[in-house]
């Protein structure tokens, strides 16, 4: 959509900011970036986020838009022009549906817990 104006809070690390990029960059969507530190948080992404206060955040045209699976879903629906993100039959879409959730709720809690303890024992914690 021409004249957009799409900005991205969000911090380089992210796996679900990381999620929104792809997406982001599958549609072909201009956007800006903005690096948040997440021990310091910007009055930004304070304003954009009141509920949570954490990152990605989409800001679509002043509006912002919360939680990295509701903006992937919100960026599938805004640029329909471009390829879908997910299939159209109904059976695969669940499909993907399920593997992302999976992703989220047991592969995304292991590599993060496993990388804390590695860091724990490098820094002798």
């Amino acid at each position: 959509m021409a004249g957009d104006q799409v900005t991205l809070l969000d911090f380089w690390a992210s796996p679900f900011g990381m999620r929104v990029r792809i997406a982001l960059a599958e549609k072909g969507v201009k956007y800006e970036y903005s690096e948040q530190d997440l021990r310091n948080k910007s009055a930004l992404l304070l304003q954009m986020n009141p509920v949570h206060k954490k990152i990605p955040v989409l800001v679509h045209d002043g509006k912002p838009l919360c939680e990295s699976l509701i903006i992937v879903q919100y960026i599938d629906d805004v640029w329909k022009d471009k390829a879908p993100l997910l299939p159209s039959d109904p059976y695969q879409r669940a499909q993907s549906r399920f593997w992302a959730d999976f992703v989220d709720k047991k592969v995304w809690p292991f590599f993060f817990f496993s990388l804390v303890n590695k860091w724990f024992i490098f820094f002798g914690f």
